[in-house]
């Protein structure tokens, strides 16, 4: 999705015409009156629809109106990040007519495949041990696994990559589990955040580390968005955050979802929780519950 958006970017300097709409937000006439308005750019207009599936009534009124779509030169990109009911007339009538993509997680075998090849690239071999111990760190993503075999390829320098290697050089992956927890804030979803954050204090996180790396995510969303609401170009956003371009685009897309008032208040939140915790005035995980609920 995020290289469909960069592309129409390229093209439609305008940006006026990007527009995101959550079914789960808003009605389905929101997203239809912006079909019909006319473009004073007379540009195509790029629609993100997200949440469909979570719809009942925005799918049958989407579903009526999908042959009057097909006409439009409007594009209209569906989203869904998690797996939709494929059994629904609407995901039928899609799939039949329109232009479908699923990106599916790699398992362990193929993952273990994947990473085997990229050894293989970078002129290294891996114990078996090492590499089962190296995907149990880095889990699925593959761009920290496509570094991190770098990174070990590079200190082998044409050795065998050990266990105590990957033990030595390699950070096991918390961070993308909790931009998921940021991402599910961001969808407004509390129950989903709150499950997510019981799940960290569940598997042994400390809640100050769960609220530090919170906080490391709102702080990048901050810098991006401010760099963003300074009409900086996209390629170099990159370079005057010092931020992994890998983060910058990740958190392209969730800078969206908030404005920047709102990231302020939610730093300041975290700051304030953070005093609160580290001064003994509350339990450090009924702290973090509170600011769940809050934010």
């Amino acid at each position: 999705m995020e290289e469909i958006i960069l592309s129409y970017k390229e093209k439609h300097k305008s940006g006026l015409n990007l527009i995101y709409i959550n079914a789960g937000e808003n009605e389905f006439s929101d997203f239809y009156s912006n079909l019909q308005v006319n473009s004073m750019f007379a540009e195509k207009k790029l629609i993100i629809l997200k949440n469909v599936f979570d719809d009942t009534s925005f799918q049958e009124k989407l579903l009526k109106e999908v042959k009057n779509l097909e006409e439009l030169k409007d594009i209209i990109v569906i989203y869904e990040q998690d797996v939709p009911d494929k059994r629904t007339k609407l995901f039928k009538d899609l799939q039949k007519n329109a232009k479908c993509q699923e990106f599916e997680l790699l398992d362990s075998a193929n993952l273990k495949k994947w990473a085997i090849v990229e050894f293989a690239n970078n002129k290294a071999k891996i114990n078996s041990d090492a590499i089962d111990l190296l995907i149990s760190f880095v889990k699925s993503d593959l761009w920290q696994m496509a570094n991190e075999i770098e990174k070990l390829s590079s200190y082998k320098k044409g050795g065998i990559i050990a266990k105590e290697d990957v033990v030595l050089l390699v950070k096991p992956n918390t961070e993308n589990d909790f931009f998921k927890t940021i991402e599910a804030i961001a969808s407004t979803d509390k129950k989903l955040a709150l499950s997510l954050l019981h799940k960290h204090l569940d598997d042994g996180e400390a809640p100050l580390k769960i609220l530090g790396m919170i906080a490391y995510q709102f702080r990048t969303l901050l810098i991006i968005k401010d760099l963003q609401e300074k009409k900086t170009p996209y390629g170099a956003i990159t370079k005057m955050s010092g931020l992994h371009p890998f983060v910058v685009q990740k958190s392209s897309y969730l800078c969206n979802q908030f404005s920047m008032d709102k990231l302020k208040k939610i730093y300041w939140k975290i700051f304030q929780v953070d005093l609160d915790i580290k001064t003994g005035k509350v339990e450090p995980e009924t702290a973090i519950d509170l600011l769940f609920a809050e934010i």
